[in-house]
């Protein structure tokens, strides 16, 4: 179990594990769920395609099939399981 304390300020961090394992960076936004009167859970708010457009664009960049692409999610998502 991980834990962590809260400040004066109602400020907490959130232990690198929990960051590593939710694939947190700094600026990313969560959200609390909370369920009755003694549970919570932290979720990561997924981002919006307006916030990511462009940001695979490389003008120069090589051009990838849609089979090398496919592959490469894959191999991206294998990894995450790990």
């Amino acid at each position: 179990m991980v834990t962590a304390t809260i400040t004066n300020n109602g400020q907490i961090t959130i232990p690198k594990t929990v960051r590593d394992s939710l694939r947190l960076r700094s600026g990313d936004r969560v959200e609390f769920l909370v369920h009755g009167h003694d549970e919570a859970v932290l979720r990561p708010i997924t981002k919006s395609v307006h916030e990511v457009f462009g940001k695979l664009h490389k003008p120069n960049g090589p051009r990838r099939t849609l089979t090398e692409m496919n592959q490469a999610i894959a191999r991206r998502m294998r990894n995450r399981k790990r």
